[in-house]
């Protein structure tokens, strides 16, 4: 994304968080951005367009330092998503997520709604490969009901707890006490064998993620994070980082990715001989090539 399209975003964000995104006119986004109508439509067809770039813009940020505090570490650790979800909270509150949202769902606008509701599952499902990570196969049948739970009991502590103490409330002590009530609540579920929804409708409910259903998400993630583990922070080597956070944007987020530009990534990256590194690209690229011949086989 060119500089000044994200100037744009910035400055348009800004003014839904002061003016709301109803009020907040196409004009007052010219003027505040500094930009031409021409240039607007050049980089968005609607202002509803631009408030998905926003919400794309944030979560694509986000889910990378969540996916980062992950690096080097143990996937079942607890106290990892115990961070992974105060910087998801923290990143709602200081981008005003909640009130974006709500002002879409009392909207008329069905489109929006669908985008803000295909987000929401899109961290439920986020959040159930999270759990199986945390509690183990044994407890996948009954994660689905608890991620649910787990999404409504985190959200509405929050919200009482930022009415009952404003903004001096610890993100911290809402996101651990929340853990603390799912942990027992997947521990009683589990010895119930109770099950309220099954995971395939997880599946159902994202019908156009063929990724999903083929267990490709995942396999990409973790491959992409092994790659990660076997580098430096040093400079020559932050462009591996790049090109596998390029890829991996491309093959989660696009409807259609472009093949040729994530086999000219690929190629790029086999200029790190080291052999773990090469050992782990070539599983990346057995991955990816198998998603493309599924896709190739499906459009048939």
């Amino acid at each position: 994304m060119n500089d000044r399209k994200q100037h744009v975003i910035g400055m348009a964000h800004q003014l839904f968080i002061e003016k709301g995104f109803q009020a907040t006119s196409i004009q007052d986004i010219l003027e505040y951005s500094g930009i031409s109508k021409g240039t607007f439509y050049n980089y968005f067809s609607s202002k509803n367009e631009l408030l998905k770039a926003i919400f794309k813009t944030i979560f694509k940020k986000m889910d990378k330092e969540r996916d980062e505090l992950l690096i080097g570490k143990d996937k079942s650790d607890i106290e990892i998503f115990i961070k992974q979800m105060e910087l998801q909270m923290k990143s709602n509150k200081k981008n005003n997520l909640f009130t974006l949202f709500e002002e879409v769902l009392f909207s008329n606008d069905e489109d929006l709604k669908e985008f803000i509701k295909r987000g929401h599952l899109m961290m439920l499902h986020w959040l159930y490969n999270r759990f199986i990570d945390i509690f183990g196969e044994s407890k996948k049948p009954y994660l689905l009901d608890c991620a649910i739970m787990f999404m409504g009991i985190l959200h509405q502590n929050l919200h009482f707890k930022l009415m009952a103490n404003g903004s001096g409330a610890k993100i911290h002590k809402v996101v651990r006490y929340s853990v603390d009530r799912i942990v027992k609540i997947v521990d009683e579920v589990a010895e119930s064998g109770d099950q309220l929804i099954e995971q395939e409708f997880l599946e159902t409910w994202l019908p156009d993620c063929e990724k999903n259903n083929k267990g490709f998400q995942k396999k990409l993630f973790h491959t992409v994070l092994s790659l990660k583990k076997t580098l430096t922070n040093d400079e020559e080597q932050i462009k591996y980082i790049e090109l596998l956070d390029f890829i991996s944007e491309e093959l989660q987020n696009s409807r259609t990715p472009r093949k040729f530009l994530i086999n000219s990534a690929l190629f790029s990256l086999k200029a790190n001989q080291a052999d773990l590194w090469k050992k782990e690209l070539q599983l990346l690229e057995e991955i990816i090539s198998s998603y493309f011949n599924q896709l190739e086989e499906t459009s048939a």
